[in-house]
C-alpha cells in the first residue's frame, strides 16, 4: 500500500543532489554531456534511465515520473505533452494495422477520434460498446482484437465499469486493457491494482490543479512503458519542458486535499440539486441514487468534483437562461482545477456544419473546485430561479 504523504511530499527526490533545496529544481537543459565513449553508450542503450536529450528523459520530468508510478501502483510511467498524446501513444502502442479494438461508448471526443478517424487510415477497427454490460463486450471480441480501452467513470454520463472483470476479461482473451482514470486520479481509484494494464491520464486536471499546464501520463508496467518510450513517445517527440514538470510536481503537493475538498462540497451540491424541482436529474457516481452506486463504492474511495445535471425544460431558451444568469461558474473546457466551472451539451448542439452532441442539450457538466459550497449552491439556486 503507498504511502500518500510520502509520494506527494517526498518520494523521487533526491535533495542531497541539489544543495539539499526543498524544491526540485529545473533542469532546464536540452542536453547532456559524457565524460568516456562508455558512459555514453550505456546511455544509449537505455536512455529511459539515463539523460541524454530532453526529448528523452530529463532530470525533473523523471521525478515526476517516479511519483505518477509510485501513486497509480505501476512499474514505472511517463509524461507526455498532454492527456490526448498520453492516450494515442497507449493506443498506438498496442495496434497494428488490420487490428480491432473495443472501446466503451461515447468516449472523450478526442479518444474517439483517434480511434475512428485517425487510426481507421491505417485499418485499425473499433467497436463502440455499453460501459456497463462485460457480456457486451465478450460479444465483441474478434480474432484481431488487441485492445480494451475504459474510460471510468465515463465521459459526462459517468458510466461504470467492472474493473475487475474487465481485467479478467482481457487477461483471458490476451487483449490489453486500458484506462482513463482522469476522473477518479490515483487518489480516489487505482485501476492497475485491480489488474488493468495502462492508466493513462489527462494530469491538465487534478494532477496539476492549478489550470496552468498541459499535461498527460502514461503508467504500466516497465515492459510496457519501455515499448512506448523507444518507438512512439521517442518518435513522436511528445515529452514536456522541464518547466511545465516542475509545476505539475508543485500540483501534486496538494492534490489530496483538493481532492478531498472538491469531492466534499460535490455532495453537498448534489444534494441541493437533487431536492430541487427545475432539476430532472443529477448524475454522480457516488451519490445512492446513482444506478451503480454499489460498484462505484467497490473500486472508488470518492468521486471527485464532476456532476452533470439534466434540467427539466421545455425549450432551449430556458437552458440559456440558467447558463446566462450564472456567475460563479467560469463556462470552460476541461476540469480539476481550482476554479469551479461548467460545459452546457447545448453548445454542441445546432452548429452549422457540425453534427449534434449525442449528449442531449438539457445536459450541463459542473465542476466543482475549491470554493465554499455556499457560495456555488447559492449561485445555482439563482440561476435555476431564472432558468
Amino acid at each position: 500500500m503507498i504511502n500518500l504523504t510520502d509520494v506527494l511530499t517526498h518520494f523521487g527526490e533526491n535533495r542531497k543532489q541539489y544543495f539539499n533545496a526543498v524544491s526540485p529544481p529545473v533542469i532546464q537543459s536540452s542536453n547532456f554531456v559524457f565524460d568516456t565513449v562508455q558512459e555514453f553508450r550505456d546511455a544509449v542503450g537505455d536512455e529511459l534511465s539515463h539523460h541524454i536529450y530532453t526529448r528523452g528523459n530529463n532530470p525533473t520530468v523523471e521525478i515526476l515520473r517516479k511519483k505518477m508510478a509510485a501513486l497509480e501502483s505501476a512499474e514505472d510511467a511517463l509524461v507526455t505533452s498532454s492527456g490526448a498524446a498520453a492516450i494515442a501513444a497507449s493506443v498506438m502502442s498496442q495496434v497494428k494495422a488490420g487490428d480491432h479494438v473495443i472501446c466503451v461508448n461515447k468516449p472523450y471526443s478526442w479518444t474517439y477520434k483517434l480511434l475512428s478517424n485517425l487510426l481507421s487510415k491505417f485499418g485499425v477497427e473499433v467497436t463502440y460498446v455499453d460501459a456497463t454490460s462485460v457480456v457486451e463486450m465478450r460479444a465483441a471480441i474478434q480474432p484481431n482484437t488487441s485492445v480494451l480501452y475504459l474510460e471510468c467513470p465515463n465521459s459526462l454520463t459517468f458510466e461504470i465499469s467492472d474493473l475487475r472483470a474487465c481485467s479478467a476479461l482481457a487477461k483471458d482473451n490476451g487483449l490489453i486493457s486500458i484506462i482513463d482514470n482522469s476522473h477518479c486520479s490515483p487518489i480516489f481509484q487505482r485501476p492497475i491494482e485491480m489488474g488493468i494494464d495502462i492508466v493513462v491520464h489527462s494530469a491538465t486536471k487534478y494532477l496539476n490543479g492549478h489550470s496552468d499546464v498541459v499535461v498527460g501520463v502514461i503508467a504500466s508496467s516497465k515492459e510496457i512503458i519501455n515499448q512506448i518510450f523507444v518507438n512512439e513517445y521517442m518518435t513522436l517527440g511528445i515529452n514536456i519542458s522541464p518547466h511545465d514538470a516542475n509545476l505539475v510536481i508543485r500540483g501534486l503537493r496538494t492534490l489530496e486535499l483538493r481532492m478531498n475538498r472538491s469531492d466534499e462540497t460535490a455532495h453537498k451540491v448534489v444534494s441541493f440539486l437533487k431536492s430541487h424541482d427545475k432539476i430532472e436529474k443529477v448524475i454522480f457516481p457516488l451519490d445512492p441514487d446513482f444506478s451503480q452506486y454499489e460498484l462505484a463504492k467497490t473500486q472508488m474511495t470518492g468521486c471527485g468534483g464532476l456532476i452533470t445535471i439534466v434540467l427539466e425544460v421545455q425549450d432551449k431558451p430556458a437552458v440559456l437562461r440558467f447558463i446566462d444568469a450564472i456567475n460563479n461558474f467560469l463556462m470552460a473546457v476541461s476540469w480539476g482545477g481550482y476554479e469551479s466551472l461548467m460545459i452546457p451539451s447545448i453548445i454542441f448542439h445546432d452548429m452549422p456544419g457540425i453534427p449534434d452532441s449525442p449528449i442531449p442539450w438539457t445536459y450541463v457538466r459542473l465542476y466543482i473546485g475549491l470554493e465554499d459550497a455556499d457560495y456555488l449552491i447559492e449561485d445555482l439556486e439563482q440561476a435555476l430561479d431564472k432558468m
